[in-house]
């Protein structure tokens, strides 16, 4: 990245993992500020930035006009997947700063535009394991995976490509790679996580078995994860 970088943390490590030369759609751009860098540090020279929202879409179009990039970046207005055409020979997505959920339908009702796609690079900002289940169910390995805290919130980034793979419950609820790097500020989201957990169950009445149960597993089975 240039010194000039108007990236946030998230999104300067979301951009590290875009193939140099790829032709890219990034969904949800946000001002286009990714497209934007990754042009101007010469890693592309072809992006679409796809916006749903008319205003979001118009802040995009000024900020890839105002440095001149618009023979790079096509602002494109339109939900989700439906922003890239076939003729764009797009072969890396990236849908960054949704929930899991969301990024999973984006992907879902595009799905025949992914047909060449060769790198995912999704950064969900929650149900992380829906996410994960997708890829498995369409053919997409993860083959990297980052966790970052920045602004006291926790993120998760899912690097994909097109294979078949098999997910255990464990792989798709903390992440095949998450889990076994056990970087520490994955040890940090989860240790959080367990505090959460402590509150739930002191506030759950007795009466409330199953519950405490599910509760009280769901514990167990974060401090196995963090030994």
């Amino acid at each position: 990245m240039s010194k000039d970088t108007i990236l946030s943390k998230r999104l300067k490590a979301v951009a590290s993992y875009v193939p140099k030369g790829a032709r890219l759609a990034d969904i949800g751009s946000d001002h286009a500020y990714l497209p934007v860098q990754l042009v101007k540090d010469g890693l592309i020279d072809f992006a679409i930035a796809g916006e749903v929202v008319k205003g979001p879409f118009e802040n995009a179009q000024k900020e890839v006009d105002s440095e001149s990039l618009h023979n790079n970046i096509y602002v494109r207005l339109a939900n989700g997947l439906k922003a890239v055409e076939i003729e764009d020979q797009v072969d890396c997505v990236v849908v960054a700063g949704m929930g899991g959920i969301l990024i999973s339908d984006i992907l879902d009702d595009g799905l025949e535009k992914l047909d060449d796609v060769k790198t995912l690079v999704l950064q969900p900002n929650n149900h992380e394991e829906v996410l994960r289940s997708w890829l498995e169910l369409h053919n997409f390995i993860i083959v990297k995976e980052e966790i970052l805290l920045e602004a006291g919130k926790f993120y998760e980034i899912i690097v994909a490509q097109p294979g078949q793979v098999n997910l255990t419950e464990l792989d798709k609820n903390y992440g095949p790679h998450l889990r076994k790097e056990k970087s520490s500020v994955f040890k940090q989201k989860w240790e959080k996580e367990l505090r959460t957990l402590d509150k739930i169950l002191a506030r759950l009445p007795e009466e409330r078995q199953e519950k405490r149960a599910e509760v009280m597993a769901k514990q167990k089975e974060i401090q196995e994860l963090l030994k």
